[in-house]
């Protein structure tokens, strides 16, 4: 039986302003997933949406009171992401599956069919690390990795804090803590990992790593459970 990967894919990782790094790093996104797919693994791939999100549901807010609402713009971000990435690795001739599916239950059963799926956000109130998290427990993933613009979990905001505290290993509980659990995220708001996310992963005993997506030798090493520079969350 194939192996199954599931990464959550910030959506910061395509932003427009970094046009240079971005190109080098979709060529090395690409020869990743030809590797995992020559070592016949199977991966899916829940795209975040990034600025065009934050964009579109800032436009929206003094017009739109209703979250829920809110949340649906920023769903439609996360898919035309995931079209980007699907589109690109169907250009190199990758088996990824050829439509965007809109719940974990279909990218799983795509799963079964593709060496990649790619998708974006499902439902208001579930962000795309939650998905991801869903995604690996309906496709029987032992994990789920968390690929963002930070290279650990700290204990506050190192964008703010130059003192932060990194860590390299957590546990579930710990990492509860630090980025709550259960409870959504208005629409547009950002953690480094969702907290539904982490009561998703905690209720299917799913482990977690958090990652720099934006070196894929780290993400690759993550994905193959090799030492990686990251955090790594157990269940």
């Amino acid at each position: 039986m194939a192996q199954v990967h599931v990464i959550a894919l910030g959506g910061s990782l395509l932003r427009p302003e970094e046009e240079e790094s971005r190109e080098m790093w979709f060529e090395q996104l690409k020869q990743m997933l030809i590797h995992l797919e020559g070592l016949g693994c199977r991966v899916g791939i829940v795209v975040g949406g990034g600025a065009p999100a934050r964009e579109g549901i800032d436009i929206a807010r003094n017009h739109v009171s209703d979250e829920r609402r809110l949340d649906e713009i920023g769903i439609a971000a996360t898919r035309i992401n995931a079209t980007i990435i699907q589109q690109v690795l169907s250009q190199i001739g990758i088996d990824v599956a050829p439509e965007i599916p809109h719940s974990t239950e279909k990218g799983a059963e795509l799963l079964q069919e593709h060496a990649v799926v790619c998708m974006g956000g499902t439902l208001p109130g579930h962000t795309t690390d939650a998905v991801a998290v869903g995604l690996a427990a309906e496709a029987g993933a032992s994990g789920c990795i968390i690929a963002t613009n930070v290279s650990y979990v700290y204990d506050s905001d190192p964008r703010e804090n130059p003192d932060a505290i990194h860590f390299e290993s957590l546990t579930m509980s710990e990492l509860g803590d630090i980025c709550g659990v259960g409870e959504p995220l208005a629409a547009g708001a950002s953690a480094v990992v969702d907290p539904v996310a982490v009561q998703r992963a905690m209720d299917d005993s799913l482990g977690l790593a958090i990652v720099d997506g934006r070196d894929i030798e780290r993400l690759e090493n993550a994905i193959l459970g090799q030492r990686f520079k990251g955090t790594l969350v157990t269940p």
